[in-house]
């Protein structure tokens, strides 16, 4: 599998309009290549670099097999209430962006869409990133990264 952004390439820097010092839009995303058994997926973004270990930014999960994109702002959970997503570490349903402590350094924010075996995680409303993430467990077919840094 392949995920790619029009805003920013593997590994470079996420452009400031994406993160809490800009609009705090997430960005756009796009991936291809998932197995032919693929019944949905889950999208999770989170920051290995944070100083209590790692922070989780957003999760989405239960897009449908034929869904291959999110847009710009998608992770805006008021103006997209059918997309299920989870509550971040800042404690809100939808998309945070990177917001690294001033002076800590370049922080790898992992952006990662993963191939389910199933349509349906079960998950109940307003579950944590971490919950979407434990519940990906024995049903993931395939996955793949998407690394920008972020610095302040």
């Amino acid at each position: 599998m392949k995920l790619s952004s029009s805003a920013f390439q593997n590994g470079q820097d996420i452009p400031r309009r994406f993160t809490c010092d800009g609009e705090n839009l997430s960005p756009p995303l796009a991936w291809s290549g998932a197995p032919a058994a693929t019944h949905s997926f889950a999208l999770l973004c989170d920051d290995p670099d944070a100083p209590r270990g790692v922070w989780r930014h957003w999760a989405v999960y239960d897009l449908p097999a034929d869904c291959v994109a999110l847009a710009e702002g998608a992770g805006n959970a008021l103006r997209q209430p059918k997309l299920r997503q989870g509550v971040n570490d800042f404690g809100d349903e939808g998309y945070g962006g990177p917001c690294p402590p001033h002076g800590h350094g370049t922080h790898h924010y992992r952006f990662r869409v993963v191939a389910l075996s199933v349509g349906a995680l079960n998950l109940p409303p307003h579950a944590a990133c971490r919950d979407v993430e434990h519940a990906l467990g024995e049903h993931i077919l395939a996955q793949t990264t998407l690394v920008g840094h972020y610095r302040r």
